[in-house]
């Protein structure tokens, strides 16, 4: 008899996990053509608004943007733009990720030294990382060495607000039960603390994605091509002087799609097997 509601007991618990897996599958499949439809829709739109309103001079259609971009593509001028510019951007990512990570451990640790960041965050976080060009430019040169620096002041303040606001939401029952097991300091916060401010850290490392493009393309047109190359900012700014259009929507697509796909499988892929795995959220 209780061996009989024991196998009906796992057999339900079976159909029940099956169930919520088809849910699950089915979900992620609406979710996908309904975003699939609307770039349908959206890409339509573009290909024949142009021509009614008759502004195609202004406005490419699509298929003339996607031909600018294609042959762009396929003789290399834009591969070495973006090239350039993604190395510019993960320099100054990993830069500020790695700064943003200690100045946070050190706001932790030290409360005098927290007093401190608060204050140069509220100076510098409102701060555009484009009002600091000329500076950076007398400071450290035409160079690529300039835009770095403009992204990591761009991403450092957003990454140090979203880490500190998790590290505060953290229960403090969390942290008593470390300091039990004779965790203290930089172990503290590795073991105990990341782990559980892990969604708002990451929601400050997909604004830090975002903003460095911003300092990137915005810098660019300011002041021009970095170095030999130039990134795609120096691309759009130089096929707009050109009157190239459809060079420059190329261009414009081209950080659009990066965006996209770091933000579909890189981001998305972490918050997937970590936040959602935990059953976290901000």
């Amino acid at each position: 008899m209780l061996t009989g509601k024991l196998i009906t007991s796992v057999i339900s618990c079976g159909r029940d996990r099956s169930l919520m897996l088809n849910n699950q599958r089915s979900e992620k499949i609406k979710s996908t053509a309904t975003k699939v439809s609307f770039l349908v829709a959206l890409f339509l739109l573009w290909e024949f608004l142009p021509t009614w309103t008759q502004s195609d001079k202004i406005i490419p259609p699509f298929h003339e943007v996607i031909k600018a971009f294609w042959v762009n593509l396929w003789t290399g001028d834009l591969l070495k733009h973006v090239g350039y510019s993604l190395e510019l951007i993960f320099t100054g990512i990993a830069i500020g990720i790695l700064l943003a990570f200690v100045l946070t451990a050190l706001c932790i640790i030290s409360k005098r030294f927290n007093d401190v960041m608060d204050v140069v965050i509220s100076i510098m976080h409102p701060l555009p990382g484009i009002a600091l060009l000329p500076v950076v430019m007398l400071l450290a040169g035409l160079g690529a060495k300039s835009i770095v620096i403009i992204i990591i002041h761009s991403i450092l303040w957003p990454l140090i607000v979203n880490a500190l606001a998790g590290f505060n939401s953290i229960p403090k029952i969390q942290t008593e039960l470390g300091k039990n097991l004779g965790m203290k300091g930089l172990k503290l916060i590795w073991l105990v603390m990341i782990p559980n401010a892990f969604p708002y850290i990451l929601s400050g490392i997909k604004i830090a994605w975002a903003r460095s493009w911003r300092a990137l393309v915005s810098a660019e047109m300011v002041f021009g091509a970095s170095g030999m190359i130039g990134g795609l900012g120096w691309y759009i700014y130089k096929t707009r002087f050109f009157m190239d259009v459809s060079g420059m929507f190329a261009g414009l697509i081209s950080v659009i799609i990066i965006g996209m796909v770091v933000d579909e499988l890189v981001l998305k892929s972490i918050e997937r097997n970590t936040v959602q795995k935990w059953g976290m959220s901000v």
